[in-house]
């Protein structure tokens, strides 16, 4: 037993980029099942409560909840990829998002909305793993390239998440021939996507990415050293503008994302509408990818991460001005907004990875992205509150507004540097 361990660590070792191809490919093929999972309930989870409470204050509550959910499971994924690799962490995230799944469909049947609520907390687990999974990607790769690797695994989501809303109404017509309401079939469609995603995961995410990146790490000692040099080039404050960046983008978008949906149908648009707005807007979120990636490690993460605030400030006022009866002016507005969420996100994740050495990597964006879940939780809950209370537009311009607050924090790492 000891000396098959070892034997599989370092036949690892001299294929590394080898390795990061594999990994790469199949974070890319569970990214895109997971995607449409994703967007399958984000589109519905709104309308499905509104239609159970008959209110909209409380629409952005799903939308809190499986946040929230999401934070929970981001420190149950980072604790167990610290302790046992990627490969577990991320496949058990996406078999509780598909159980998260069932239960909203159990609780649609019998009109039930505190097991929706308790569900959509279940759920929320294949949120926060669609969003770790961008850190695999990057465990393996060259510190020059990383932003880059992040992006290759964002991007796959693109093919499910547009797929996912536009799937929204035949799978509202699956659900009425099944018996189930009709606003909870996007939610057949996300159950059977996670539990796929997470198959692929625990048969083909091997060898495991970051327990070959800490082989690598203890065997050579330029891996180490050009480790250690990357963290010290971040500097002390990276993980705090890192994660600030991602929550301030997160906060904005989910916010204005959650009630563009009910916004919509007090216009008298339906759920094909809506589903298109959200496929739009999810397709911008994650088919930039490439693109600001490259951005990423070429012209800096801090240029991008100010980018994100005044892109999100242009979605908020785009959004604010739309005519409620335009599908094309609202679809502008949530493409910007997914686009500025696109450049937090990934240049964010790139100044994270920068800081945090691998014996500790793991555990530390697990707690990044339960700051990042919570900060969508925020933006979910109060969202509805804020539209009931005063007006859609309100939202939208009061959201890219406090979207610039990255802006000064930007200016002061880069003073400091």
């Amino acid at each position: 037993m000891t000396s098959t361990a070892p034997s599989s660590t370092t036949g690892a070792i001299p294929d590394a980029a080898q390795a990061q191809r594999r990994i790469l490919r199949v974070l890319v093929a569970s990214q895109i099942l997971s995607g449409a999972g994703l967007a399958a309930g984000v589109t519905v989870g709104a309308l499905l409560a509104q239609d159970m409470l008959g209110t909209t204050s409380l629409a952005g509550l799903p939308s809190a909840l499986f946040t929230a959910g999401s934070a929970l499971t981001a420190v149950a994924v980072g604790r167990v990829s610290q302790a046992r690799g990627r490969r577990p962490g991320l496949a058990a995230g996406y078999l509780t998002g598909a159980i998260g799944s069932v239960g909203v469909i159990t609780a649609a049947v019998l009109d039930n909305p505190v097991l929706l609520f308790l569900a959509l907390f279940v759920y929320g687990a294949g949120t926060a793993t669609n969003l770790q999974a961008r850190y695999a990607g990057a465990d393996l790769a060259d510190p020059a390239h990383r932003a880059r690797a992040v992006s290759t695994v964002l991007v796959a989501t693109t093919l499910g998440g547009v797929a996912g809303p536009n799937l929204a109404a035949p799978a509202g017509h699956l659900a009425d021939g099944l018996g189930i309401p009709s606003l909870a079939g996007p939610f057949l469609l996300s159950g059977a996507a996670y539990a796929l995603a997470a198959l692929v995961l625990a048969t083909c995410l091997r060898p495991d990415p970051l327990l070959v990146a800490r082989s690598l790490a203890a065997t050579e000692q330029s891996a180490t050293t050009a480790d250690t040099t990357a963290s010290a080039q971040a500097g002390r404050g990276g993980v705090v503008l890192g994660a600030l960046v991602m929550v301030l983008t997160q906060l904005v978008m989910v916010a204005i994302m959650t009630m563009t949906p009910v916004h919509m149908r007090d216009h008298g648009h339906g759920t094909a509408a809506s589903g298109l707005v959200i496929a739009v807007h999810i397709g911008a979120m994650y088919l930039p990818s490439p693109l600001t990636g490259w951005l990423v490690d070429r012209f800096g993460r801090l240029k991008v991460a100010a980018a994100s605030g005044l892109t999100l400030l242009a979605a908020g006022i785009v959004a604010a001005d739309a005519p409620g009866d335009s599908v094309a002016v609202l679809a502008l507005a949530l493409a910007l907004l997914g686009l500025g969420w696109n450049f937090g996100l990934v240049s964010g994740t790139a100044i994270i990875t920068d800081t945090v050495p691998l014996a500790t990597r793991a555990k530390t964006q697990g707690m990044v992205d339960v700051s990042i879940a919570i900060a969508g939780a925020a933006g979910g809950i109060s969202s509805g509150i804020v539209v009931a209370a005063t007006s859609y537009p309100v939202l939208a311009l009061t959201g890219g507004v406090l979207a610039l607050a990255v802006l000064p924090a930007v200016a002061a790492t880069a003073y400091r540097r």
